[in-house]
């Protein structure tokens, strides 16, 4: 095992950093207030965003960047996508090109529409076998509080991706690998998006047959959009496709279904996110992810229209009457383009 420096003190952040500790790894966590790091040290918690769950007694924080990123074999990036590219800029002098780059984002940077992985390969000019993504259904409270989880590494480099698998597989948490960076990484984006429309139809009193319909016709339009970008459908079967898409449509947990669950209540957005200490991914790369539809031609009706909402003022009663009196089309309309090499058909 060896150091590894995860960088961003969040829920997920934090969690992960358990994951890594208990695994037997060397963690440093990077809080970007020195209040979190001195709370992490002190105490063994991070009660702002994991209240009173116990923290491993070996794992350190610091308010340093640099401090924690030195001597890195692993890097993990815990931060919000639209602020990683100024953020790896800022740490471009002192970021350790030889280690492993990790990403738990997931999100898409709004003006550019590029995945995390994609960033962190221009910004810090590193290779591609040396980029992991990690993504699944993976709240982090739960993980935080060791309760049984999985998720998927994915990477186009085998040895990082084995390593990163080694370094946060637990006995209550299982890592799995996976080739398909690509439709790893877009399935823990668009799910967000999905989210906030899940959390719309329980907040307007909704039921489950109808959570039920957005997650599974969710689950179609983040395939038709993984296979526009080369992924393989099995990969939105699986535990980054729908698995992250029940939990984080179904879960109380979920920070983007809350926030979609009190627009459908009335409230404003600016209200909601205000009161919020997390970020909600699905909100800014709700508008992303249509535009990169748009540009493949791909038909994304749920995220259409929750970009409508979110962004246009539109009424989440005129959204449900929209998608409910869409054109009546085969259950797998658009599903017959396949990757490249992937296995094709009925699958999604």
């Amino acid at each position: 095992m060896g150091r590894v420096a995860v960088m961003g003190a969040g829920s997920w952040g934090t969690a992960f950093s358990v994951l890594c500790a208990d695994a037997g790894e060397d963690v440093v966590l990077w809080a970007r207030r020195d209040e979190v790091a001195e709370e992490v040290n002190r105490d063994h918690r991070n009660s702002g965003y994991l209240g009173d769950a116990e923290l491993p007694m070996g794992l350190r924080a610091t308010g340093d960047p640099a401090e924690a990123l030195e001597g890195a074999e692993v890097v993990v990036l815990a931060i919000p996508s639209h602020a990683l590219r100024l953020t790896l800029r800022d740490w471009s002098e002192f970021y350790p090109r030889s280690a492993t780059s990790v990403s738990l984002i997931k999100g898409i940077e709004p003006h550019t529409r590029k995945r995390a992985s994609e960033v962190i390969r221009h910004v810090l000019d590193v290779p591609d076998q040396g980029v992991v993504v990690v993504s699944g259904p993976n709240l982090a409270m739960e993980c935080a509080r060791r309760l049984p989880s999985a998720t998927v590494a994915a990477g186009t480099g085998p040895e990082a991706t084995r390593r990163v698998q080694a370094m946060c597989h637990t006995p209550y948490f299982r890592v799995y690998t996976n080739p398909d960076l690509v439709g790893v990484e877009l399935g823990g984006a668009i799910k967000n998006a999905i989210a906030l429309a899940a959390g719309m139809a329980h907040g307007m009193g909704f039921g489950d047959n109808t959570k039920a319909m957005l997650v599974t016709r969710g689950l179609a339009e983040m395939t038709r959009l993984g296979l526009a970008h080369g992924g393989n459908p099995l990969t939105f079967a699986g535990l980054a496709g729908m698995g992250d898409l029940v939990a984080t449509c179904m879960s109380s947990q979920s920070r983007n279904r809350h926030v979609g669950e009190q627009i459908g209540r009335g409230r404003r957005l600016e209200d909601i996110i205000s009161e919020m200490n997390m970020v909600a991914e699905g909100v800014k790369s709700s508008r992303a992810l249509l535009e990169m539809a748009k540009e493949r031609d791909v038909e994304m009706p749920i995220v259409e229209h929750v970009v409508k909402v979110v962004h246009l003022g539109q009424d989440p009663k005129e959204m449900v009457h929209a998608l409910m009196t869409r054109e009546p089309k085969p259950e797998f309309h658009g599903l017959d383009r396949p990757a490249p090499g992937a296995l094709s058909g009925g699958l999604a």
